[in-house]
């Protein structure tokens, strides 16, 4: 989560007095109009934004001690968010306060000494391939779009993918002949994501049974791959649900989301040889620091390296 490196407009009207809400609104529309950056990237500042709106009240920002800072971090964990979470929210306040240093409001921007690496250490949860088949199979015939909804989920595990990239899935970004999808990440990135044949199946199946169907609902022909049963844009909140209804089908972790998948599929690959360096490739990461974190999960796969190359291994 970053803002671009340049200065705000001049003549951009500036907020009276030093109240957080106004900055930060500020901030926001910054972010949205000059930076470009995508909705979901500015909604996701917002709702960080707000938490730290509530905690600082009428405090003037500039007064704030790196002491006061590292209370809002405590005060965000007294509120039961998990460590990802905190780390975040301390992510958000950082580019925030990167913004306030453009605008001349803080000479110094001391929330980049608040220290979060360690929150985000967190091992991700992954399920077993086992757990996986399951979840993959958990759609029957007696739910209503049961093979919308396998398609859905063979998408998720067979890419990587996130729930906003797969709900933006379009039906010509999805090439079944040639095995491949156009995926947009964050940032409008693009990148291209091999798919497995259990995906095609899914996919294939859906396209001839269920869409056509689906598709007239809608006003206008839809252009997403996958949509609700009004025709619409099936809405990544809508696969939240589902993934959680079929998890809680088949017995998977009831935390489990379908970021759970994603991991898994980056853990599954890791732990089958891949390449760190395509798995990043097809995760979209910027850095391969963060696909990192997954030669850590798979206790299988440092197992297999110490015999092969420790001495009394």
């Amino acid at each position: 989560m970053a803002t671009a490196d340049r200065k705000p407009s001049a003549k951009k009207p500036q907020p009276a007095g030093n109240t957080a809400r106004r900055w930060i609104d500020s901030f926001l529309d910054y972010s949205r109009s000059e930076c470009h950056l995508a909705a979901n990237t500015v909604a996701a500042y917002r709702r960080d934004l707000a938490k730290f709106a509530a905690w600082v009240g009428a405090r003037p920002i500039p007064g704030l001690t790196i002491r006061e800072l590292g209370d809002y971090a405590a005060w965000l964990a007294a509120r039961k968010l998990a460590p990802a979470s905190v780390a975040r929210h301390l992510v958000a306040l950082k580019v925030f306060f990167r913004y306030l240093q453009l605008e001349g409001v803080l000479k110094d921007n001391l929330a980049e000494l608040l220290g979060s690496q360690k929150l985000w250490q967190r091992v991700p949860q992954v399920l077993s391939p086992e757990m996986v088949d399951k979840l993959l199979s958990a759609p029957r015939s007696f739910d209503p779009l049961w093979r919308r909804d396998r398609a859905m989920l063979e998408l998720l595990y067979a890419t990587g993918c996130r729930a906003s990239e797969v709900s933006n899935l379009r039906s010509d970004d999805v090439h079944l002949s040639q095995g491949f999808c156009l995926v947009r990440g964050k940032g409008d990135k693009e990148r291209l994501v091999p798919l497995g044949a259990r995906a095609i199946a899914a996919v294939r199946e859906y396209q001839t049974h269920e869409r056509p169907a689906l598709a007239e609902q809608a006003a206008v022909s839809p252009r997403w791959l996958l949509v609700s049963r009004r025709g619409r844009r099936l809405r990544r909140e809508r696969i939240w649900e589902l993934v959680k209804r079929y998890a809680l089908r088949v017995g998977a972790p009831s935390s489990m989301g379908p970021h759970t998948l994603r991991h898994s599929f980056a853990t599954h690959l890791v732990a089958g040889g891949a390449d760190l360096r395509q798995v990043q490739e097809m995760l979209g990461h910027a850095s391969i620091r963060t696909t990192q974190i997954y030669t850590h999960v798979d206790p299988s796969r440092l197992k297999r390296i110490h015999q092969q190359f420790h001495p009394r291994g």
